[in-house]
């Protein structure tokens, strides 16, 4: 895969995009935020 043509997603925290990465190969389609960060803080984005 070029790096170029990888998937990406919006994440809903701090509104970045990020690209798919080869540690979420198998669970890509259940990825939501980009970094552990934001997962923890995702509470201050559904305000």
């Amino acid at each position: 895969m070029k790096k170029q043509h990888l998937p990406s997603k919006v994440c809903p925290v701090c509104q970045r995009p990020f690209n798919w990465r080869k540690k979420w190969e198998k669970c890509w389609d259940e990825v939501v935020y980009c970094s552990e960060r934001c997962r923890r803080n995702k509470q201050t984005a559904t305000s």
